[in-house]
Parts: C-alpha cells; structure tokens; sequence
C-alpha cells in the first residue's frame, strides 16, 4: 500500500473535527483506511481485524466508537506536535498494564527494570506519537482488551496487536485535526 498522501500538505484544522472513521480494506482485514477532513489514508490494523467483542490478546482491533485521551510522544525523538489533545512525554519508565488481573489493568503504569507490561519507550519508532484512546476505560473490564492506541506504522503497514498504524507525515496532519472530543468510529 502505497502513501500518495506524503506528497503534499493540508492546513491545520482551526476547529476539531467531529468524526474520523476507521473501516477495513476491501478483501484484506488487516488494513484498512482512516477518513478525515476529506482525506482517505492507509491504516494497519490489527492481526485478528476488526472485533465487535474484543477480548484481550484476540489481535481484534475494537469496532465501536471511542474518544482520544491524550497524545504521549517520544520528546528525545520528534518535535512536539501541534494538537488539540492533552500531550506527554513519554519518559524511559513509562508503561501500560496488560495484565487482567491487575488493578491498574489498561492504564498506564511506570515500569521498573524487568518488569512486565508494555513499555512505550521502544527501540523502533512505532510508539514515537501514541494516540490514547478511552477502549475499555469506563468501566474497564478485565481481559476486555488493554493498550489499543493510534501509532505509527511498521514497513509494508505489517498488522498490529489491536491498534491502528499510520505514517508519521499522516498521524501528525491527524494529530492538527482531532481534539478531545472528535469521535472515533471503527467499523
């Protein structure tokens, strides 16, 4: 899939916008296109698809509709973005708890050496703009599925564990785009 949209650039949005919409790719449920201010762009997601009835591990990226919580970005990689969202830094002992029978289950959680979960300081740049989304925040419900974020994506738009992937020229226009309370509808 290739990623004409590199090619040329759009005005930041003055407004949020409302809506941006996930679906699959025709014949191929591991890819998929984002719509956003007029914009159709190539989107991995996850290995299982898209999931009504996500369940923790299953690779189903969640259909629904859902709300951005915050970006998080890799500050020692990449300029701070211009966003309407609640911004972070991501720092070296941040994580995510994926563990179901953990009280801090799906929330993000500071890591010490060793220890398990997902840790957002990655070696490649996959994590380098994380987009929080509110997936089984309210309530959340143990093995419901954790850590569904929008990031960017692998070579080749390869799938994703859940979550949805995009370049990093697309996520950053996205980024001027959204706010707190554009929907997210997948499916």
């Amino acid at each position: 899939m290739t990623d004409i949209s590199d090619s040329y650039l759009i005005p930041r949005q003055q407004t949020p916008l409302l809506a941006i919409h996930v679906r699959a790719a025709a014949g191929n449920p591991c890819r998929g296109w984002l719509t956003f201010a007029g914009r159709v762009i190539p989107v991995a997601l996850g290995r299982g698809g898209i999931k009504a009835n996500k369940r923790e591990g299953d690779g189903g990226t969640p259909r629904g509709r859902f709300r951005p919580l915050r970006l998080w970005f890799r500050a020692d990689r990449v300029v701070r973005p211009r966003t309407a969202l609640p911004i972070r830094p991501i720092g070296p002992a941040d994580g995510w708890d994926e563990n179901p029978s953990s009280r801090h289950y799906n929330r993000p959680i500071r890591l010490r050496s060793g220890a398990g979960g997902d840790r957002l300081t990655r070696e490649d740049h996959l994590y380098d703009f994380i987009i929080e989304i509110d997936h089984n925040t309210r309530p959340r419900i143990a093995g419901r599925g954790s850590a569904v974020f929008l990031h960017l994506a692998r070579p080749g738009f390869a799938p994703t564990a859940g979550c949805i992937a995009m370049t990093a020229t697309n996520m950053r226009h996205l980024l001027g785009c959204i706010g707190p309370r554009t929907q997210i509808i997948i499916g």
